[in-house]
């Protein structure tokens, strides 16, 4: 009986890799339920509550990552001082330095834990070593406590991405003047750590979150009724759609794409795109409703991206908080619309070598010298240019500072070359679209017809670069393009409607839902929030109940959990 409740306790209390903390786990919402009671009766002292939603959300990414809740602790701690100390120093350059020491350390944290493999296995590539990786902080660990830590093997922390991002834009508001530094190190730790965002976003901005720290909380009948429909539609999102359609289509079409014709691989990449929408907005609906019952505002993160008519429309609502972090932390200190940095004049030459290196590997060492050649050539075009008729290329600088911002934001959610190609693809599509919008007769035109044309134009190139997201290895991605490219066969079409039908089904329930007008939307919304709780309770019941239905395996993990 002892061992029973021991194992029981430690199931609850204790970090399990195999059961990680995610909000589609019934016990998440015991966890939150405890923590909502909690909370309810100590909302009015702020300082305690603070510190009690700093103490849970520490648990909660203890839950989800282990021991990793260290690097959450020490990241916030080095941010908090080295705020203070930027905001306190007079002298221009020691600010500059501290600066530069936050960004160099968050920096150095992420691309440890992140892109270690990834920088090894490429310099084992070009010298020709046999370099393995090494946990050099397990190692330090194991010396120091005695502890046994595997050191062959570097684990990615959840969500280092998502709370780096934070502390940097942190750094950067209180270095520009923008934000002063938060004075109590609880309220700082709330703001990093605070548990529905923690580790899949949105990422929010200090001058966003911060003042919300010191308000009283308030939730009204209204805010409780819009939280819960927030909730619910997150659920619906992820459970019914975005893993459905994922165990039973889109993973076998990437598990194996040439076990499918050209037509299945093309319903295969229509379905991710639907997947990753309804996974991920799903997991920041539900972040957005849980802080909302608190009396938080976290920011929308997605704004009906495949209605979006234009590439640059589709960054403007998909993934908000991280594309507004990278036009206001990357792309504008680039030089933005305005000019060129070092980075900029750098782009060809770098991107250059880089391919010549990848296709002189892929195919032939002569293929990579005629791409270095080239390189060569135009880069030395492009620095007399830069040199003597600066005028003539400030279009190219705006257009390499946004590959350059998109080649990064691939890298960021993802430590190989797919990822690389999958934001290099992007950042062309904004390129393309900036130059084709000054000479295009439709861009003004408000006809049905040619914005259904426009949106399906763009739904179709956005769904096409995910053929590299979503492929594990460049091989997959290859298979993919020439099964379309070759082996399209309409014969077939009959059967993978009949063995997958259940599949489109949602998927069409999906894109319907998606498509629907904002005023029909709201609608709904309004409508839930007027109906009263005692009919809101079993609604709300009945609809998590259809969505555990759809449950056909172990519960799927968030896809952004592995950014």
């Amino acid at each position: 009986m002892t061992d029973s409740v021991l194992t029981y306790l430690k199931s609850i209390f204790l970090y399990d890799e195999s059961s990680p903390l995610i909000f589609t786990r019934f016990y998440f919402w015991a966890f939150f339920f405890i923590v909502f009671l909690i909370f309810s009766a100590i909302y009015r002292r702020k300082l305690l509550r603070n510190a009690f939603l700093l103490l849970v959300s520490l648990f909660f990414y203890y839950k989800s990552s282990g021991l990793f809740f260290s690097i959450l602790i020490i990241t916030t701690a080095t941010d908090y001082f080295l705020g203070l100390g930027i905001h306190a120093s007079r002298k221009k350059s020691w600010k500059l330095f501290l600066f530069l020491l936050s960004l160099a350390l968050n920096l150095s944290f992420l691309v440890y834990f992140k892109y270690a493999y990834f920088f090894t296995e490429n310099f084992n590539q070009v010298f020709g070593t046999e370099y393995g990786v090494f946990n050099h902080l397990s190692y330090a660990w194991n010396e120091l406590t005695g502890s046994h830590f595997t050191v062959d093997k570097i684990l990615l922390p959840a969500g280092i991405s998502f709370f780096t991002f934070q502390t940097i834009s942190y750094c950067a508001d209180v270095y520009r003047g923008k934000l002063g530094p938060v004075r109590n190190i609880l309220d700082f730790g709330f703001f990093v750590a605070f548990f529905p965002q923690l580790v899949a976003g949105p990422i929010v901005r200090a001058s966003e979150f911060i003042p919300q720290v010191f308000r009283d909380t308030q939730v009204t009948k209204q805010d409780f009724g819009i939280a819960t429909f927030w909730i619910l539609k997150g659920l619906v999102k992820k459970l019914i759609i975005a893993d459905y359609i994922a165990v039973n289509f889109v993973d076998r079409v990437f598990a194996d794409p040439l076990m499918f014709d050209g037509m299945g691989n093309i319903l295969g990449i229509a379905g991710y795109s639907l997947q990753v929408y309804a996974d991920f907005a799903g997991y920041t609906d539900i972040a957005i409703g849980i802080a909302l019952l608190m009396g938080f505002t976290l920011p929308v993160n997605f704004n009906a991206p495949y209605k979006a008519k234009n590439v640059g429309e589709f960054w403007k609502r998909w993934h908000i908080s991280l594309s507004t972090w990278l036009r206001d932390y990357l792309y504008i200190p680039l030089g933005g619309s305005k000019g060129a940095s070092f980075p900029t004049h750098a782009f060809i030459p770098v991107c250059g070598s880089i391919a010549a290196w990848y296709f002189g590997e892929k195919y032939s060492r002569e293929t990579g010298y005629t791409i270095l050649a080239g390189t060569a050539v135009l880069s030395l075009v492009y620095l007399l240019f830069a040199r003597f008729a600066p005028g003539k290329i400030a279009g190219w600088m705006t257009s390499f500072n946004l590959l350059i911002t998109m080649l990064l934001g691939g890298f960021w959610h993802g430590p190989s070359w797919q990822f690389v190609i999958w934001g290099g693809l992007n950042g062309l599509g904004l390129v393309v679209y900036k130059y084709w919008r000054k000479i295009s007769p439709w861009e003004n035109s408000n006809l049905w017809i040619v914005n259904a044309w426009r949106i399906l134009l763009t739904f179709t190139f956005i769904s096409f670069t995910r053929i590299w997201f979503r492929s594990k290895s460049l091989d997959i991605a290859d298979q993919v393009l020439n099964q379309i490219a070759y082996h399209i066969d309409l014969t077939v079409f009959s059967a993978l409607f009949t063995g997958y039908w259940n599949v489109f089904v949602i998927m069409l329930f999906g894109f319907v839902i998606h498509w629907l007008p904002e005023k029909t939307k709201d609608a709904l919304r309004d409508t839930w929030v007027a109906i009263p709780l005692g009919y809101k309770i079993p609604l709300a019941a009945a609809t998590v109940f259809v969505c555990y239905q759809f449950v056909s395996a172990d519960l799927q993990p968030f896809i952004y959990f592995q950014f």
